[in-house]
């Protein structure tokens, strides 16, 4: 069954980082055949604080999104996301 990051984060606050942080995400996320199934479009919040940027991320299993966020690449990555935006990452089982 597929597993799934749910991303919420603040607008950018460092383009650079956000730059580079896209840049090694790509390399990643064919590793792990990840892709983007939701986010680029329009979102509303009826429910809780407001994230301008919201994305669900599909892998072809839950154990591949874990590992991915524990891939050592991964970490290096994420130092830029970071400095990007404030950020909230969910991981879920699509069972």
């Amino acid at each position: 069954m597929a597993g799934y990051w749910i991303v919420r984060a603040s607008a950018c606050r460092d383009q650079a980082a956000a730059d580079e942080y896209s840049k090694l995400w790509g390399e990643i996320a064919n590793r792990y055949r990840a892709k983007t199934i939701a986010g680029r479009g329009d979102h509303q919040t009826v429910e809780g604080e407001y994230r301008p940027r919201i994305l669900i991320i599909e892998f072809p299993t839950y154990q591949d999104a874990l590992d991915c966020y524990n891939d050592p690449d991964y970490a290096v990555a994420m130092e830029f996301a970071l400095k990007a935006y404030q950020r909230e990452l969910v991981i879920i089982d699509g069972n």
